[in-house]
């Protein structure tokens, strides 16, 4: 038989119509970023093309081919032992690996031989992440974003989060970012995903949703911890109407303590991050706010953190880069209960038709 192929573009068309997307790359490959969906079945895993690499380099290709041939050999093997035996004859794999060659070639080989109708993705993850690439240039012009706006405490990812229970379509982009979006905002024990695997995400995020309904969104930087928005994206979101949501110092403060209590448990980790603002605050001020937090005075702390840092950053940052937000609506909300933020998603349905 000969081995069926599948182009990116027509992959993207119908992504859910194979059973098992299988990735034949190695496991440190797969990590970083893969198709929605996929499975690792490494052809060579790290330490194998370690291995093969340097005796190719060192002693001969033809030898390393052959340590490559046999090293594979097994490896397909002990897949097929172990994924493949329960599978039925109608069952419908696509296999990739980085350019669509030899990896994916050699296991997409013994599916085929065996009788499974087999498809091979032409170019690989490469051409993949390129057709993603793509998308993100032209996705976000096709959506209707609106943006919460607010200071630092405003409680916005949790009325993002209210919203979508009330049926509004949302894009938390903090959520797939693994990160809340300052200084402080990485989320403990927890790694961001690579860039790579962001943008992906971000792709299927986007693709997920209706054109003609509204986008509820949050009002970024261009940066979310270390990862970067596409600039489509970022322009789109700072040209759309803009919501901006009130709620008072003391409120916030009460918010920020709940929501990252993990530095109210941890002084040491709340310090270790406060350390990032020695440049903008000075190494003075920032002793002291460490020192304060070590004295149990963190509320102290959060406060001056939002009236001298945060507080004055959010005003410049969202009259120079959020056009809408001079005009932008008011949402006072009280605190950020439950039952405030259900009864502030349901006022922003009214007035933005969500």
């Amino acid at each position: 038989m000969s081995l069926k192929r599948i182009t990116a573009t027509d992959l993207l068309a119908d992504l859910g119509r194979m059973d098992t997307v299988i990735d034949a790359r190695s496991e440190s490959e797969f990590a970083e970023d893969r198709l929605p969906g996929a499975v690792n079945w490494p052809s060579l895993n790290d330490a194998e093309r370690i291995a093969v690499g340097t005796e190719y380099k060192q002693v001969s290709p033809f030898d390393a081919r052959k340590r490559g041939a046999a090293l594979v050999a097994l490896n397909m093997a002990r897949h097929v032992q172990t994924h493949v035996m329960d599978k039925p004859r109608g069952w419908r794999p696509l296999v990739y690996c980085w350019r669509g060659g030899q990896r994916s070639g050699a296991l997409a080989t013994v599916l085929d031989q065996i009788g499974f109708n087999v498809q091979v993705l032409e170019g690989g993850y490469r051409e993949f992440r390129r057709a993603v690439l793509v998308e993100l240039q032209t996705l976000p012009d096709t959506l209707q974003f609106r943006v919460l706006c607010g200071r630092t405490g405003s409680a916005k990812s949790r009325l993002l989060e209210a919203l979508a229970a009330e049926g509004a379509q949302v894009l938390d982009l903090e959520a797939l970012a693994n990160h809340r979006g300052s200084v402080l905002g990485l989320v403990p024990g927890q790694k961001q995903p690579s860039q790579k695997a962001f943008e992906t995400q971000l792709w299927q995020a986007l693709r997920a949703l209706d054109p003609a309904r509204p986008v509820w969104s949050e009002g970024e930087s261009r940066t979310i911890g270390r990862l970067r928005l596409p600039e489509p994206l970022l322009q789109r979101l700072r040209g759309a109407d803009v919501v901006q949501v009130q709620m008072a110092l003391a409120a916030r403060v009460d918010f920020l303590l709940r929501d990252y209590a993990h530095f109210v448990d941890e002084p040491e980790a709340f310090c270790q991050r406060l350390d990032a603002l020695r440049e903008l605050r000075g190494a003075a001020t920032v002793e002291h706010w460490q020192q304060q937090v070590r004295s149990g005075q963190v509320r102290q702390v959060v406060e001056d953190l939002l009236t001298s840092h945060y507080d004055p950053v959010y005003v410049k940052s969202m009259q120079r880069n959020f056009s809408g937000f001079a005009q932008a609506a008011v949402l006072p909300l009280v605190a950020a209960t439950p039952a405030s933020l259900q009864t502030a998603a349901r006022t922003l349905h009214d007035m933005r038709g969500a």
